[in-house]
């Protein structure tokens, strides 16, 4: 059990109230150039960020989880079903899939849309309980989080909120693991693609299994690029974790389908076997937030993933005739997926630990380019 924290006096609902202003008018897209001191407090309150360096995007998704909150907590649609207050929400702030950027005046027309009146009249009227009512979702989630407000510094290892404002589960208590086993697990602080002599690189997928595309700054983008097969000009010649995805996909029936979250799959390593690849691992572990761009990671899914890309291993051993014996993971779930960091690294270690419980002969290796992340993996590591 973790203890509550009082939670410390919160920033004013006016200030939220102009802050909110201030960005519905220059959107999402220039919100470093926006006042948000009070959303900021707000998004380390309720868990979204810990701090200044990972601040924009814990605000903007902290925007999104209090837009849902209107909604009734379920998935934002631009239909008559969703509350049209939550639907002129993510109209004025571009919640929407691929409105992001959307001009501020189209913005403000789109939701006075949903009320059937003039752009005038919305300004002047149901714009100010719109703003207004997401400064108090902002404020509860922040309360019910139960967080201390200021940013957070060692505190960034302690239980975070997730996108829907509630805390994420813990995962179970750790078992003892035997002699030697804690030291088979190394924290780089590496862009994965660039680790080698490593028999498996575990990518993180959504759940249909359709990698980043290659120009994308993600695990699986990155994967991607650095396996593709290029001529001697460098043009990718072939794309081969796509090609044969592509194949899996086709023979189980999934083209164009989800598969369960935490299915993993395997593929080659394509260019990547220069470096000492032998397998990727392809985890689906990201389910696409209907009505939006974002995705969702339940912290469980990323266990399933490992215990799924250990017992996929095992299996490659027999049926390809592999030597594997070490295997690198992201912090999955912790990108677009919207997990804390934290939370994605307490799960993923102790995914890792119960695996090498059952099998210590495994070496493991955890990898992300952020210097913060491998602190807290280490972190949790150690504290294991």
């Amino acid at each position: 059990m973790h203890p509550m924290h009082p939670t410390p006096a919160l920033p004013p609902h006016r200030d939220l109230v102009d802050e909110l202003r201030h960005l519905r008018q220059r959107g999402l897209p220039r919100l470093r150039h926006c006042p948000r001191q009070a959303l900021g407090r707000i998004a380390v309150a309720a868990g979204f960020c810990a701090g200044a360096d990972d601040e924009l995007e814990g605000v903007e998704r902290l925007l999104g989880a209090a837009v849902r909150r209107l909604a009734g907590g379920g998935p934002l649609h631009d239909t008559a079903g969703c509350d049209p207050l939550a639907r002129a929400a993510a109209h004025s702030f571009g919640l929407f899939a691929e409105r992001r950027g959307v001009a501020a005046a189209d913005r403000r027309k789109a939701a006075a849309a949903v009320y059937g009146v003039s752009t005038e009249r919305f300004r002047k009227s149901q714009e100010r309980e719109v703003v207004e009512e997401i400064a108090s979702a902002l404020l509860a989630l922040a309360r019910e989080a139960g967080r201390p407000a200021e940013p957070a510094t060692a505190a960034d290892s302690a239980p975070a909120a997730g996108a829907d404002g509630a805390r994420p589960p813990e995962p179970p208590p750790s078992r003892g693991l035997p002699r030697g086993a804690k030291e088979r697990i190394t924290v780089l602080a590496s862009p994965i693609e660039l680790v080698g002599d490593i028999d498996i690189l575990v990518s993180s997928e959504n759940v249909y299994l359709e990698m980043s595309k290659t120009f994308r700054p993600t695990v699986s983008g990155a994967l991607r690029r650095a396996a593709a097969i290029r001529d001697s000009s460098g043009e990718i010649v072939d794309d081969v974790l796509t090609r044969e995805l592509a194949v899996w996909l086709r023979i189980h029936g999934r083209t164009g389908l989800p598969v369960r979250p935490g299915t993993v799959v395997g593929t080659s390593a394509g260019a990547l076997a220069r470096r000492g690849i032998r397998r990727v691992h392809h985890a689906a572990v990201a389910t696409p937030v209907e009505g939006s761009d974002h995705y969702h990671v339940a912290p469980a899914t990323v266990a399933e993933a490992v215990r799924a890309s250990f017992a996929l291993a095992r299996q490659e051993r027999q049926t390809l005739g592999l030597p594997l014996s070490s295997i690198c993971f992201p912090l999955l779930g912790s990108g677009r997926g919207g997990l804390p960091a934290g939370t994605a690294a307490r799960w993923l270690l102790w995914a890792v630990r119960e695996e090498l419980r059952r099998d210590p002969d495994w070496s493991v290796c955890l990898a992300t380019p952020r210097p913060e992340h491998a602190r807290l993996l280490t972190a949790a590591n150690s504290a294991s």
